[in-house]
């Protein structure tokens, strides 16, 4: 299956990881996206430099990372980062042909998280800021037009 198939959360799977982690989630998916963005960077790096060794580790952290919390579309992403640097490395290719992938990896770990932090966190209301400053919700008063 290609990872364009794969759903972005399985929210079965990351709410069984919710629960089986506890009090102690929002600080295990605090470390998942500190975790997860050192990794896309070096993913990042190591393909700019077209480093296929390099590519495997980070690869390799992030998919299991992912599917831990779900989050399958970026594990399938970098299984087949991981995949493809071990073939490339095994074979001393060039990973040219993992572009598109590692293009489409920092947009699919933005939007992961965002669905995973908006999930994690139902009961937070965020307020709009506008230049610095809350903004508050207009009240309209007695014989006032608002």
């Amino acid at each position: 299956m290609s990872y364009h198939e794969t759903e972005l959360v399985n929210w079965s799977d990351f709410n069984r990881m919710k629960a089986e982690l506890g009090a102690g989630f929002l600080r295990i998916l605090g470390y998942f996206r500190e975790d997860g963005d050192k990794s896309i960077t070096a993913i990042e790096t190591a393909f700019r430099a077209r480093d296929a060794a390099s590519l495997v580790l980070p690869a390799h952290t992030l998919k299991g990372e992912s599917a831990q919390f779900g989050s399958y579309r970026l594990s399938s992403m970098a299984e087949d980062i991981e995949m493809v640097a071990r073939r490339c490395v095994e074979f001393h290719e060039n990973p040219e042909e993992l572009i598109e992938i590692v293009v489409g990896l920092r947009p699919c770990f933005t939007e992961t998280m965002a669905l995973l932090d908006r999930d994690a966190s139902p009961l937070a209301v965020r307020r709009p800021v506008a230049f610095g400053r809350r903004v508050e919700p207009r009240v309209q008063g007695f014989g006032r037009a608002g």
